[in-house]
């Protein structure tokens, strides 16, 4: 295999390809690169054949990427995107958290929105034939390797509180053909005159592949469920488990009571120590009461 093409806008690989197929996450700041060390010990246990590739950029010092290099990941440095002054200015935290707020759940002080779609940059990954993108404040908890057999552009639905959510795709974890031509076409869509993407990548991505295959919810099943649709949870059937809204390693944030079962599994996988079986974990009272 060839190394990844390198573009102007970003550093190197750290090593070439080995592998036709690659699991792929961002990592912008030291937050998100604890998150990445237990996604990516979640991802070897699965004892994938496919790469791993770590896209970050400069907000993120080496000290905080070198307990990644454990996993034999590609580490690839990347910027920002190549956006206009007036596109960069409106997708601004503050102004993103105050045209689009966010009211069913809370963002953490690191989360950047611009840093968000430098998950485009996954389309640069030409050197494989396809890439099933994972957010690093994700666990894969079972061997999810068929994802890569999915058609360019899949991914879940945002229900996380309703059924009525299964229109919106969730960009937390996705499948999609690495090409530089449809990475120049997302660039120039993604940066029309007066464009304004309320959920960033994940607004954008619906509306530039508007036909997206929807892949099982137990895909990528956000943590909110637990608690909100519990009659969907079944540990048996999640094959990855999704850290929207607020993150496990986190101290005492709002819902850290309701979601002590998931913070602990989580735990479990960034020291590595006691990761139980999740098919064993006891699931989440259910809602229905009546007898049989």
């Amino acid at each position: 295999m060839n190394p990844a093409t390198p573009h102007p806008e970003g550093g190197l690989p750290c090593s070439p390809a080995a592998a036709q197929d690659a699991f792929v996450t961002l990592v912008t700041n030291a937050d998100y690169a604890l998150g990445a060390r237990a996604l990516l010990r979640s991802i070897r246990l699965t004892r994938t054949p496919a790469d791993i590739v770590v896209l970050y950029t400069g907000g993120v010092e080496p000290a905080a990427l070198e307990p990644l290099t454990e996993f034999d990941c590609r580490l690839i440095e990347t910027e920002l995107l190549p956006l206009s002054d007036e596109f960069n200015a409106r997708h601004q935290r503050r102004n993103v958290h105050e045209l689009a707020p966010f009211t069913k759940g809370r963002k953490p002080d690191f989360h950047s929105p611009l840093d968000n779609f430098c998950k485009l940059r996954l389309w640069q990954l030409v050197e494989y034939q396809r890439c099933v993108f994972i957010d690093a404040d994700a666990l894969v908890l079972r061997n999810i390797d068929k994802l890569f057999l999915y058609p360019e552009f899949s991914a879940a639905p945002n229900v996380y509180e309703s059924l009525a959510d299964f229109h919106r795709l969730n960009s937390g974890v996705f499948v999609a053909k690495p090409s530089l031509e449809t990475f120049e076409n997302m660039l120039a869509a993604l940066d029309a005159p007066g464009a304004f993407w309320p959920r960033t990548d994940q607004t954008f991505l619906q509306s530039f592949f508007p036909d997206w295959h929807g892949l099982p919810v137990t895909m990528n099943m956000l943590q909110y469920l637990w608690f909100n649709l519990p009659d969907l949870w079944d540990w048996r059937s999640i094959g990855v488990l999704h850290y929207q809204y607020e993150k496990p390693w986190e101290k005492d944030h709002p819902r850290a009571d309701a979601l002590r079962p998931l913070i602990a599994l989580w735990n479990a996988y960034l020291t590595g120590e006691d990761i139980p079986d999740a098919a064993t974990l006891a699931n989440p009272a259910r809602t229905d009461t009546a007898s049989s």
